[in-house]
């Protein structure tokens, strides 16, 4: 992974808008989530989700490193001690992003409820829209996105589209002391995406 100092990257960054902001290449994009040891020492250890994962229910990733960690409390909060980076197939995020239904009608672009409805309940693939945050946890105008995986999609994530797990804890825990000190925080390299204007 690519790490650079929050104040460069911070200059590049758009201010307001819906962004997907991630660390991508031609080949790959960067998503985060969070769990609790058990789930993550699996996941490291084999390389994909097992063990007291859960297929039943929706999954969410984040692209957005600084969203994870505004949810995760920077690896403080109960059964997420353990910020995951899994970087998967490009392609394969851009198919999520294709099949996913907004989480909100008022954000979507169905010509009913009705109709939005239906494809929320037959969609295995969530998009939600939510305040980004600072490193501090203050909300800022720009928009961050998040994605829930669930079915076959959420089966495909897991077990076959991911090239590699690497577990960030002990980085996010390095630079969690310095979140009040902009100059001296590092967080990884991420740029727009793509842009929903």
């Amino acid at each position: 992974m690519k790490f650079e100092a929050y104040t460069t990257q911070l200059e590049h960054w758009p201010d307001d808008g819906k962004y997907i902001m991630a660390q991508f290449d031609d080949d790959t994009v960067v998503v985060y989530q969070a769990y609790s040891d058990a789930i993550a020492d699996f996941a490291v250890e084999h390389q994909y989700f097992g063990g007291a994962f859960s297929y039943s229910r929706m999954s969410w990733i984040k692209p957005n490193f600084l969203w994870m960690m505004f949810r995760s409390g920077w690896a403080q909060k109960p059964g997420q001690e353990r910020v995951l980076a899994i970087r998967i197939k490009r392609s394969f995020f851009d198919e999520i992003l294709t099949h996913a239904i907004p989480s909100s009608f008022a954000t979507s672009e169905f010509p009913t409820q009705e109709a939005w409805k239906q494809a929320i309940e037959t969609s295995d693939v969530r998009l939600q829209w939510d305040p980004d945050h600072d490193p501090v946890g203050n909300c800022l105008a720009r928009r961050a996105l998040q994605l829930g995986l669930r079915g076959e999609m959420l089966a495909r994530y897991g077990k076959e589209e991911i090239l590699e797990i690497i577990d960030v804890t002990p980085f996010v825990l390095q630079q969690y002391p310095h979140v009040d000190e902009h100059e001296q925080l590092l967080t990884p390299a991420e740029s727009i995406y793509r842009s929903y204007i």
